[in-house]
């Protein structure tokens, strides 16, 4: 059986291809979805057979050769305790992209690189952080509840998503990174933390037998740079070390008139080597800080198509600026708190973790992982509420037939009446986090084709919360916005500096989650072709927290002439407790059959839960979500064509929908969903020198079975929102040497998102859009290299969010929504030694 990984790591006797290689990422455009995969599967069939019979019993490193789609690697994740397979031998959809991948992808955030793998679909529009991620049609109202992120094995941060909060807003790529592995659905619900939905696990680089390193800086066309390092190399003849980080500043694409995105981390690793095993120790220190983008006006027609709301730039308008950057908000009767946009949507932690595996002799191996994460992750941004009119109409809307006068904040200047206003809420999220995770595993080979795990995981995670949601303020409706002030003709006060409002939603509140699992899963090499597989996980989970009770309808200063703090959410200083416990039962059993060396096909049940997250508890939601998955897959690797597809239906029972609409209370739902659909990565090597194109792509029918929204409408049938039926990603790549010079690579990549929907009743459409992007690496002899990279060449404005806090259809006209980032330009110079 295979036994503890090391470099020179054989499974099932054969040897491993490059851990440093993986797959580039691709995306396809399944115009007819059976026809398409049958005809795949067949041509990579015939391709496999004549290769055989050609080249009979060759040499195994032939093969590797030819590994256009990387299904030789060996992966770590889901696997038990230390164990690795081949890509291709595995039972479970699996992708992977390697280091230099992610170099040439450039992604703008952690959450950007997830489009690289099929069945994910991301909505990074909203800036480095916050990206709301969907995972097969797993219905969800935004955020990432069914995607982790984990570091060498272990989560980051064990919730999925708390509000203000997903996984991928912690980690921040850089060239520490050696490569990525995403699982989905499959063995992830019995594994570790036990998601149930897309696992990302981030392998940090190793230092080797040779000092080697790399210095790069990048400048951008919106005014950012960046500069990165990393390097390795021995300690002695068993430890190695590696460091490196990041320090960049920018004022985004979205121009905020000041550096809204600036930070840098440090990450370094130790590695120690023994006869029969090895152990790493890592620590980040992580200080960075992005701008939250939030929905902008644009002008849509009934068909959800949009252009420039006049004034307003569609891909590089920004809300936020130097009028907006700081601010002063009233929270309580004569208490005042100051804020600063500075921060936006950062993340400020410390993460020491370790990993070790050992053999006790031939049969018995150990793993062991662990880390501890402390720190916090704010959220401060300006959200549209009003949408824009003159100021003559906002006069009329709240002074009923008064006069009033309109000035600007910032100047005293008069605004004219003929003047576009909207208004924005100030909202203002702190978070402070604390985690310390342990996952324990121990693995029996039971004769030559047996294996048996047992496994415990334990995580102990908390977070304290301090929110004031609301704060709405008059603003003139343009790009980095000024505040307006409006005093009506009869004395009284509309504003204050702006503020036309107070909070409308407060919390004060400290959770905590402690989580013990322990799980069993057993492998059989039925024969040399056929493997089975089980696993089943028991899991208990207690929650407390204690919540200040709020106030509603308070008028701060108990003045009913100051109209801007008259209907105030207060902390009342008295408070309520959550208390919860359960027990969760998870399992799945799958399946791997080898038709060839090169081609197999898999099939996995598995059964998962997810236990509400603290938000939801503290809304009164205490139910158990449920999720039943089914996956057929077939992979393949030839001279030409490597092909890896994967067939999912999944169906939901527990889903919470939560709905918070403007100037009210969060409240939840509960209903039921599935979806069916298929993923595929395709990797095309025709007999021309250097050239190579990748596809991705994934379809799927996801939509709720039985949902009523707060307001009882029937939803049942409706498409889950945000998510398209449709998206794809093709990927040409060109590798030529330049003789006396090194060499050269040109890549592009066409993104297709299909339509979708912005909210669950289905009346907020998104239409598809088209996105280009180019790239180039030319790498010199002797070490230098230098990139240059156009994101969004063709300056689409494809949107990916409505008014999500608007109920319903936001009609035709002048409209909030989110389109994606415009076109922009990075340039990168380099030295690697």
């Amino acid at each position: 059986m295979r036994a503890f990984i090391a470099k020179d790591y054989k499974p099932n006797g054969r040897e491993s291809a490059n851990s440093r290689l993986a797959p580039s990422p691709a995306q396809l455009r399944l115009a007819r979805l059976g026809t398409t995969v049958a005809m795949i599967a067949l041509m990579a069939a015939a391709s496999a057979d004549a290769h055989a019979q050609d080249a009979g019993a060759q040499d195994t490193s032939d093969s590797r050769a030819n590994d256009t789609l990387m299904l030789e690697e060996i992966v770590v994740t889901g696997r038990p305790a230390g164990d690795a397979i081949r890509k291709l031998e595995a039972s479970y959809a699996i992708s992977t992209i390697s280091a230099d991948e992610i170099a040439k992808y450039a992604p703008k955030s952690t959450a950007d690189m997830f489009k690289t793998v099929p069945g994910i679909w991301v909505e990074s529009s909203g800036g480095e952080a916050g990206a709301n991620i969907f995972v097969r049609g797993f219905p969800s109202g935004g955020d990432a509840p069914f995607v982790t992120v984990s570091v060498e094995g272990m989560p980051i941060y064990p919730a999925s998503t708390l509000s203000f909060l997903e996984n991928s807003s912690l980690f921040r790529i850089d060239e520490t990174v050696e490569r990525l592995e995403s699982i989905r659905g499959g063995v992830n619900a019995v594994y570790n933390k036990g998601e149930v939905g897309a696992t990302f696990n981030f392998l940090l680089k190793e230092g080797g037998p040779d000092y080697e390193g790399l210095f790069k800086a990048s400048v951008t066309d919106f005014g950012g740079y960046r500069f990165d390092t990393v390097f390795s190399g021995p300690i002695n003849e068993n430890t190695t070390f590696m460091i490196g980080g990041f320090y960049r500043a920018s004022p985004g694409v979205r121009d905020a008139q000041f550096n809204s995105e600036r930070g840098g981390q440090v990450t370094a690793k130790v590695t120690h080597t023994l006869e029969n095993g090895k152990f790493s120790i890592y620590a980040r220190l992580t200080d960075d800080r992005v701008a939250w983008l939030l929905p902008i006006p644009v002008i849509s027609d009934a068909k959800g198509n949009v252009r420039e709301f006049p004034g307003f730039s569609i891909g590089h308008g920004n809300l936020i600026g130097n009028a907006t950057r700081l601010a002063r908000l009233e929270v309580g009767p004569g208490q005042f708190i100051d804020r600063s946009l500075d921060r936006g949507r950062g993340t400020n932690y410390f993460l020491l973790g370790g990993t070790g595996q050992y053999d006790f002799g031939p049969r018995w191996h150990v793993t062991e992982r662990f880390n501890y994460m402390k720190g916090d992750a704010p959220t401060f941004g300006l959200v549209p509420a009003m949408t824009p009119r003159s100021a003559a109409d906002f006069l009329a809307e709240v002074g009923g037939g008064t006069g009033g006068t309109f000035t600007y904040v910032d100047t005293g200047e008069a605004v004219p009446l003929d003047r576009q206003v909207m208004t924005a809420g100030w909202w203002s999220v702190q978070k402070n986090l604390q985690t310390f995770s342990n996952d324990l595993s121990i693995r029996r080979d039971i004769g030559d084709d047996q294996t048996l795990t047992f496994g415990a995981f334990f995580t102990d995670y908390s977070s304290k919360d301090l929110w004031y949601l609301g704060n709405n303020q008059l603003l003139s409706a343009e790009q980095n916005a000024r505040r307006i002030d409006l005093v009506l003709d009869d004395g009284r006060q509309v504003t204050r500096d702006g503020f036309v409002g107070a909070p409308f939603f407060d919390v004060n509140a400290s959770y905590n989650n402690t989580t013990i699992a322990g799980y069993l899963s057993y492998e059989w090499d039925v024969t040399d072709r056929l493997r089975i597989d089980g696993g089943a996980r028991v899991e208990n989970q207690k929650v407390d927290g204690t919540l200040e009770n709020v106030d509603f309808g308070v008028d701060l200063d108990g003045d009913p002439t100051t109209l801007f703090n008259n209907n105030a959410a207060v902390l009342n200083g008295t408070f309520r407790t959550i208390d919860f416990k359960d027990t969760v039962i998870a399992g799945t059993v799958g399946a791997n059959y080898m038709i060839g060396r090169d081609m197999g096909v898999f099939a996995r049940f598995s059964r998962g839960h997810k236990v509400p997250q603290f938000d939801s508890m503290r809304d009164g939601n205490f139910t158990i979500q449920a999720s039943n998955q089914y996956e057929a897959g077939f992979k393949a690797n030839t001279d030409y064509v490597g092909v890896f597809s994967t067939f999912f239906f999944n169906d939901f029972t527990g889903l919470p929908f939560l709905q918070q609409l403007e100037g009210q209370a969060p409240r939840t739902v509960i209903g039921t969903s599935h979806a069916l659909g298929v993923e595929l990565e395709l990797v095309v090597t025709p007999p021309i020198e250097g050239l190579s194109l990748h596809v991705q792509g994934t379809w799927q029918n996801a939509e709720f079975d039985k949902l009523q929204n707060p307001q009882g409408q029937d939803l049942s049938g409706n498409r889950v929102q945000r998510q398209p039926r449709w998206q794809f990603r093709v990927t040409p790549n060109w590798d030529r040497e330049v003789p006396g010079l090194g060499h050269l690579t040109l890549y592009g990549s066409w993104t297709h998102v299909g339509k979708r929907f912005s909210d669950p009743e289905n009346q907020q459409p998104l239409a598809a859009y088209d996105k280009i992007d180019l790239g180039a690496v030319l790498e010199f002899n002797g070490g230098f290299f230098l990139q240059v990279v156009a994101d969004n060449l063709n300056n689409s404005n494809g949107l990916t969010e409505g008014n999500p806090r608007l109920l319903g259809s936001q009609g035709t006209g002048v409209i909030f929504a989110r389109p994606i980032l415009g076109r922009s330009f990075r340039f990168t110079g380099g030295y690697r030694f």
